[in-house]
């Protein structure tokens, strides 16, 4: 990738490419006191789901949002617009996990997914979302069995799955790294601040208040719930958590969710000439298939979104906005970017930024109450909460209720993940497990740590 000093990210802007061409309204926070029926905290994907649902089940409710940026400001709003079906990080995942439940999750999981679809087209919500399905490619020998294997499993499980060699992977989209890959049909992809703008708009409509520059710093409870901001408070019936990978606001949350740096680039908008020398006619998204893995895909104005592989942890769940900018981890992934499509070395990359991935030991959501039922908590999507996050939502939602439904029956929902140890011992750990799973990237071997972790239930099988 070429820049004009010969540093690939000289030119390259620290924000998020989903913001370019958008103009942010100015904030309205939470000025005085105030009441809710119910306060969700967190202006994100799941909030916003939270909101419609909760006014769609019954309009009229005083639902007041809370969010300490602004709308989209989180990882709502810096991911890389896939859109998964799976509710389980996967169906390896959740075969080794939950296998005599996951034909259940399976389906909740794609309905969840048709709902999104229905709603997106319903409320003509413009976010360029097309279930295209992916590919996901094998750049190491090990790796082509792989992808074999998991292609039988789909096909099991009732999904569209076609493996393909290099030389027919190649004729799709043409990287000289790859060396087989698995085309689905399932998912898609999104502009996920459009998808998040959208939400709210949709929210707004059915009478939710949304304050932005407005961050919960305590809860109280004293009968209601008090939620108490810098300039304000809402005494409210229940309270959602939405927080993603944010300091939570009930302590036991800290062992259940770890946030993880995730770093992304993003290209100048590639012209039909530059375009033609990789091919990538059908637009879908691309993974490959390591554990330290890349995701990327074109964005509508035909860049190229490249992220992923360096996920890093900083000691004691550290979420400063200023380690957004990792220079180790942008050039990483501008030399990978080069290495996976070198026919494109005149392609300048104009964007560099990273989010916050709300990682559970387990890759999947964590769910529950707090203050006697009237808070409720949904985090932990673990990188595939763009479309899961409506499931979260409507589970909290259910939790609040305090209603059985079939989503609240499956042990997903049901079960907590084991939780990290505490520092000083959780970096370390993270560190450990880390190199374990890039040595498996490496050899193809599991080794007797990661086979340790699958036989508790520790998931980082997917």
């Amino acid at each position: 990738m070429t820049s004009g000093a010969g540093d690939p990210l000289a030119e390259a802007a620290p924000r998020p490419v989903w913001w370019e061409g958008r103009e942010r309204t100015a904030p309205e926070p939470l000025v005085g006191a105030t009441t809710a029926d119910l306060v969700v905290v967190g202006g994100g994907l799941t909030g916003l789901w939270a909101a419609i649902v909760a006014l769609d089940e019954a309009p009229g409710r005083r639902v007041v949002v809370l969010e300490s940026g602004h709308v989209g400001a989180g990882a709502s709003g810096r991911n890389g617009g896939f859109v998964s079906d799976s509710l389980t990080h996967g169906l390896s995942h959740g075969v080794a996990t939950w296998p005599s439940e996951l034909g259940e999750l399976v389906r909740l999981g794609r309905q969840n997914l048709r709902e999104i679809d229905d709603f997106v087209a319903d409320e003509k919500i413009d976010a360029d979302f097309r279930l295209c399905g992916k590919t996901t490619v094998a750049t190491r020998p090990h790796e082509v069995e792989a992808l074999r294997r998991l292609a039988g499993l789909q096909r099991e499980h009732g999904e569209e799955s076609t493996y393909l060699t290099a030389e027919q992977v190649r004729a799709d989209v043409d990287s000289p790294t790859y060396l087989a890959g698995l085309r689905t049909t399932v998912g898609g992809l999104v502009d996920p601040v459009a998808l998040t703008l959208g939400l709210r708009d949709a929210a707004v409509r059915r009478g939710a208040v949304v304050h932005e520059a407005s961050p919960v710093m305590r809860m109280e409870r004293d009968g209601t719930v008090l939620c108490v901001t810098p300039s304000g408070a809402v005494r409210a019936d229940q309270v959602l958590l939405a927080t993603n990978a944010f300091k939570p606001l009930l302590r036991r949350l800290r062992s259940y969710v770890l946030p993880v740096w995730d770093h992304v680039l993003a290209t100048e908008p590639l012209s039909a000439e530059q375009l033609a020398r990789i091919g990538w006619r059908e637009n879908q998204g691309l993974t490959d298939a390591g554990n330290q893995f890349h995701y990327y895909r074109r964005t509508p104005d035909d860049r190229i979104l490249f992220g992923g592989y360096d996920a890093i942890y900083y000691f004691g769940n550290g979420s400063d906005a200023a380690k957004e900018q990792r220079d180790a981890s942008h050039r990483l992934l501008a030399r990978h970017l080069r290495e996976t499509f070198p026919q494109l070395s005149d392609v300048r990359i104009t964007h560099r930024w990273a989010g916050m991935i709300d990682t559970t030991s387990r890759f999947t959501p964590v769910f529950g109450t707090a203050m006697g039922g009237r808070v409720a908590y949904a985090v932990g999507y673990t990188g595939l909460g763009v479309a899961a996050s409506r499931f979260g939502a409507r589970v909290g939602l259910d939790l609040l209720a305090g209603r059985e439904t079939e989503r609240t029956a499956v042990p997903l929902v049901r079960r907590r993940p084991v939780p990290f140890p505490p520092e000083p011992l959780r970096w370390p750990a993270v560190q450990v497990t880390r190199a374990a799973l890039a040595r498996e990237d490496r050899t193809g071997r599991r080794g007797r740590l990661l086979r340790t972790m699958d036989r508790f239930g520790v998931g980082f099988n997917s």
